[in-house]
């Protein structure tokens, strides 16, 4: 490839780059809407505990 050929190939790949990056918009996306009220943030906090210590005692249990 001579030096005149590689600048013209350089060329078209930055319009065509130049293309894409004004097709891609300039506002950002709209933000997601807010989650539903009244849901819980730590649903199955207690059951979660309960069933760490059942699984310690059993293990710590079983060792022995």
């Amino acid at each position: 490839m001579t030096i005149q050929n590689k600048r013209i190939f350089a060329s078209i790949l930055f319009v065509l780059i130049s293309f894409v990056c004004v097709a891609q918009g300039s506002e950002p996306p709209p933000p997601g809407p807010p989650p539903p009220p009244g849901t819980p943030i730590d649903g199955g906090l207690l059951a979660g505990a309960c069933f760490a210590l059942f699984y310690g005692v059993k293990k710590l249990l079983k060792k022995s």
